[in-house]
């Protein structure tokens, strides 16, 4: 009987996290430990080592995310263990896990089998309470706005055209639309609002791209809450929120320190959604690592259209990071799924499908090798089901595309069955490159997303009602057109329908709702049926986790 990840995880002996930090030449007196196997590094020590010489960075990608799983985080931690087990000075950077698929469709998302972040249940569950100043803050900002509005609305604010929501953390599509205000004048006035996932959030977003505390502050105040009823925007500095919503954040900015099975040091810190927000862990966190390790292993969410998109045309535009090599993560399972083979049969022998289905790889291999101007690397995640004809189609292919292809088994294996994959890195990651964006700068809103859905996505155009339209042409003419674009959209698939396997051309990316994020310094341009509230599924996650008799913390993952 195999062990699950959690079973793997309870049986693994950690360091103090005191020692770990020792090992990167982080003094104790610098620490903010949370038990014995997490902690806080403090905003001082990361301030002291500023002028420090930045380590290689590494973004690990994917494919098309299938039902079957790819295992991007799996492959960041055994990479990270890899680098560490060939005599390289490596860490890891990841997002946290949010509650909503935690307690929905995945259970956990600490990596898996040998390959994962520790203590697991204490990263998957509360941590180190992040996301709860972010929900906190987020919705303080919203309870001092209609607090504002009840008190005589001195700033004029049009209830119509309150755009703050507020979130939660936990996945509830009753939620998605609401009625607030009932109950008569001392409940304030009745309007339509609604909630997000916390990973949604534009605090969110700004919390992971803020470089400290002073850039965190300023970009909160710049938050649009809504407008006038002759459109003046209102930020929450109008409000005089921002300086409350700085002091819950505080401590929270802090990256958190932890370590992976074989005890490489790992930084999880912030986590947006890839399919509604950029789908990056913290800045922060990847500044200091780069300053404390020689390589340095980051995911961004979900495939490369989506969470590396976003990595390059929003972090790396907006804060100077550069990666020397991607890594695309593939499966069997996944090229035979996106060639046409049903979740219930991905484990019977299918060439034929998988060489149809590795379309979805080549296109995501030229994004990133030929859009962006990366070296890549294709990681195979092997599975025990996984045949030889299979795997030799796979890697044949990914050669004729014009790069490297590795097995990996570092779910079976750990950091051992991962070698391969981390010479290869280090390889490729000292070839010259230069990072190149989708768009320039100057382009306008509406170029910027077309440049996105027809160059990453193979579409043939992007279409907008009048209305959307007239949107972003308004934010276009207040200044707002020299941000990036953080496009919401299904990440099932290129197009905007979930349905549509492998990698479909000629289609329309049609832009539902437009919205401002104007403290996270972005437009987000919500595309097809996403939302920002997402559901549970029929059987969630959540109905298999329990504590048992000892008080251990079964069925997560």
């Amino acid at each position: 009987m195999s062990l699950s990840n959690i079973d793997i995880a309870q049986a693994a002996h950690m360091l103090p996290i005191r020692t770990v930090a020792e090992r990167l030449g982080i003094p104790e007196e610098s620490l903010e430990p949370y038990g014995r196997y997490k902690a806080k590094i403090s905003l001082e020590y990361l301030s002291s080592i500023r002028d420090r010489p930045l380590g290689t960075l590494v973004l690990v990608t994917a494919v098309s995310p299938t039902p079957a799983g790819e295992g991007k985080t799996t492959t960041t931690v055994g990479l990270g263990d890899a680098l560490t087990r060939i005599g390289e000075r490596a860490m890891i950077c990841l997002r946290e896990p949010a509650l909503g698929p935690v307690f929905g469709m995945k259970g956990g998302a600490a990596g898996g089998g040998y390959a994962q972040v520790v203590p697991m249940e204490d990263i998957n569950l509360h941590f180190t309470g992040d996301f709860s100043a972010i929900a906190v803050a987020t919705n303080l900002l919203a309870s001092m706005i209609d607090n504002h509005i009840h008190h005589g609305n001195a700033l004029e604010i049009d209830v119509r055209r309150v755009t703050w929501r507020r979130v939660l953390d936990v996945s509830d599509r009753a939620l998605r639309d609401v009625v607030i205000g009932l109950g008569g004048p001392g409940n304030g006035y009745p309007r339509e609002s609604g909630f997000d996932i916390v990973v949604a959030s534009e605090v969110m977003a700004i919390f992971c791209l803020a470089t400290d505390v002073r850039d965190l502050k300023e970009r909160l105040g710049d938050i649009v809450i809504g407008y006038t009823r002759d459109r003046r925007p209102v930020s929450a500095r109008d409000l005089g929120a921002h300086g409350a919503m700085t002091a819950v954040l505080r401590d929270a900015l802090a990256p958190n320190l932890v370590q992976t099975l074989e005890n490489t040091p790992a930084f999880v810190h912030g986590g947006p959604f890839a399919n509604i927000a950029h789908g990056c862990n913290s800045y922060l966190a990847t500044s200091a690592a780069l300053r404390l390790a020689d390589y340095v292993v980051t995911e961004a969410g979900f495939g490369a259209d989506l969470g590396a998109e976003k990595f390059v045309d929003i972090l790396c535009r907006t804060t100077g990071l550069r990666p020397s090599v991607a890594v695309i993560v593939a499966t069997v399972r996944a090229m035979k799924y996106h060639g046409g083979v049903e979740v219930a049969d991905l484990a019977r022998e299918d060439v034929a499908a998988l060489e149809h289905g590795i379309v979805n790889l080549t296109r995501h291999l030229h994004t990133v090798q030929e859009t962006f101007g990366m070296p890549a690397v294709v990681a195979i995640n092997h599975r025990a089901e996984d045949t030889d004809a299979e795997v030799a189609a796979l890697v044949a292919a990914v050669e004729r595309a014009g790069a490297v292809a590795v097995v990996a088994t570092h779910f079976a294996d750990g950091g051992s069955g991962a070698e391969e994959l981390a010479r290869a890195v280090v390889r490729l990651s000292a070839q010259p490159s230069e990072l190149r964006f989708t768009y320039p700068d100057e382009a306008s809103l509406w170029e910027k997303m077309q440049a996105i859905a027809t160059r990453i996505y193979g579409a043939s155009e992007i279409t907008a009602s009048s209305a959307v339209r007239a949107q972003i042409k308004r934010l276009q003419a207040e200044g707002y057109g020299e941000y990036p674009v953080c496009v919401a959209k299904t990440q099932y698939s290129f197009s905007t329908d979930p349905k549509l396997r492998g990698a479909p051309s000629g289609h329309a990316v049609d832009i539902r709702e437009v919205r401002l994020a104007a403290g996270a310094r972005f437009i987000v341009m919500v595309c097809g049926d996403i939302m920002t509230m997402p559901g549970l599924p029929a059987v969630p996650a959540a109905m298999t986790i329990d504590v048992d008799e000892d008080g251990r913390i079964v069925g997560l993952f």
